[in-house]
């Protein structure tokens, strides 16, 4: 079957749409707060939903049929459109000289990277920006989160036909759980529950910052994005109760979304039993744990192997340094990339967590990035298999999760999923390495780029940013940007000839 273009062409419209009535947000906030971005904003919001609604009328058809083919290149091609449209206000309002870095900007927000251009390379402060660009670039990491093709499916009944096929493409993870029969009564529940984790947090932190403040920074928590509105970050509040708050919502971003609706049905056994929600709460406390023993200085010179060695960031006081361990743990196993510590200049042993931490991510079905809690459970549970399968060769010994057997295909597709992780983490690093960055540096862009991270290492660290990276390494790290949100497959599969052929 050939790819059906018109169909194609036609939902991509309907995104576009949808993305200029979003940027009318940006657009009011700018205008409440007498700024001239507002224009900007608007132009641009007028335009985009022009050109949406003229694709969607004269390219799509009422019996049109999304396959699973339709559905890989409309959300992969998504992001690409949605991104060179919502870098044009960072253009046109003068934010960034080149294209390139408000592309990058633009990316990096939808695909909830939070890796950013501004302060360095002649690109302005992030304090400097206007609300409206600030409030922007938060909107583009929280509708990124959920994900735009989800947000469509639940509020618009026009790709009522063939929905799940998107909806198996985009949503996060080597599984899909619908929660109802229907994608779109699905979609509406987790962005029911989306908005009102967000709801919440915005309360909760209205006693220590503004609205404008705790509005952003609940968007990018929820979305697990990290935009901040400060150049500092989260430390630029000097609040431990911000930090505890963004910490237990960084958390609850990262859990699968199918697990919040169980437990507001009251089906709290069916959720603490399960094991990928078990194994993630497991390794945060224990990476707290041991980033705080690193990070505690009465420890140096006592337990010399765990403690922190002179030279060597730490606290005094264990209450700042686990609430420093706790935020840093959550803030890099969810990928949400806040920063309100310098983690390069930590002990060993707090830096050697946290680059493990790199590589966990979030639950499957929720707004976090990386590798994913399953898939090193499955992967765990199958090395274990095979150790047993040694003994007992003849043996039938399935894979099991929640009481449930894992299929082949499962097992597959998650072996074939971590390769590809690692295989564009070591293309990455060394395309970065032709563009002349450091090994360490080049390591940590690919690393942070493909886990959806944000702060990575070397001179792209939590108080660095991406302003000194060539302009091909920017796009390079733009693509790999996308195959970490959209599972690598929906990407890949882009450029094997065989998908645009019968």
């Amino acid at each position: 079957m050939v790819l059906n273009y018109r169909a194609v062409l036609g939902t991509l419209g309907v995104l576009v749409f949808f993305l200029g009535l979003a940027l009318l947000l940006p657009a009011a906030v700018g205008l409440i707060y007498g700024e001239s971005s507002w224009v900007h904003f608007l132009v641009t919001a007028i335009g985009s939903a022009t050109v949406g609604l003229l694709a969607w009328r004269f390219l799509s058809a009422e019996d049109q049929e999304l396959r699973i083919r339709e559905g890989f290149a409309i959300v992969a091609l998504a992001w690409v459109v949605l991104s060179i449209v919502g870098a044009i206000p960072f253009l046109t309002t003068g934010v960034f000289e080149t294209y390139t870095d408000a592309f990058f900007e633009t990316i990096s927000g939808f695909t909830t990277t939070g890796a950013t251009v501004l302060g360095g390379g002649g690109n302005p402060d992030i304090e400097d920006l206007d609300k409206g660009l600030l409030f922007w670039r938060s909107l583009t990491q929280w509708l990124g989160g959920m994900g735009i093709i989800v947000l469509t499916l639940a509020i618009l009944p026009l790709l009522g036909v063939g929905g799940m096929q998107l909806y198996k493409a985009e949503v996060p993870g080597p599984a899909t759980d619908k929660l109802t029969p229907r994608v779109q009564e699905t979609a509406k529940r987790l962005w029911l529950i989306y908005v009102g984790f967000t709801a919440a947090e915005v309360l909760l932190l209205l006693p220590a910052m503004g609205l404008f403040d705790a509005v952003n920074h609940a968007f990018a928590t929820m979305a697990t994005g990290g935009f901040s509105t400060k150049n500092s970050s989260v430390a630029g509040f000097g609040s431990s109760y911000v930090e505890w708050v963004i910490t237990v919502f960084m958390l609850l971003a990262g859990v699968n979304f199918a697990l919040h609706y169980r437990l507001l049905r009251g089906k709290t056994i069916t959720v603490f039993r399960d094991t990928e929600l078990r194994v993630y709460v497991g390794f945060f406390l224990v990476a707290t744990v041991l980033i705080t023993i690193g990070l505690w200085q009465p420890l140096r010179g006592v337990v010399i192997f765990l403690g922190t060695p002179d030279g060597y960031a730490g606290y005094e006081a264990i209450g700042d340094a686990l609430r420093t361990g706790a935020f840093q743990a959550a803030a890099i196993i969810t990928t949400t990339g806040f920063a309100t510590a310098d983690y390069e200049l930590w002990s060993p042993l707090a830096l050697a967590i946290i680059f493990l931490c790199f590589y966990v991510g979030g639950m499957g079905g929720s707004t976090g990035g990386g590798v994913k809690v399953i898939r090193h459970v499955l992967m765990f549970k199958n090395s274990f298999k095979e150790v047993r399968q040694l003994i007992h060769p003849q043996a039938v010994i399935p894979i099991r999760l929640n009481d449930r057997v894992v299929p082949q295909e499962v097992m597959r597709n998650v072996l074939s999923f971590i390769v590809l992780y690692l295989g564009l983490i070591g293309i990455g690093t060394l395309a970065m390495s032709v563009f002349g960055l450091d090994l360490t540096t080049a390591f940590g862009a690919a690393l942070s780029s493909v886990g959806n991270i944000g702060p990575a290492f070397g001179s792209l660290g939590p108080t660095d940013n991406y302003a000194q990276i060539p302009m091909m390494g920017k796009w390079v790290l733009s693509l790999l940007m996308l195959a970490g949100r959209l599972e690598i497959f929906t990407v890949i599969i882009l450029f094997v000839p065989a998908f645009w052929r019968r």
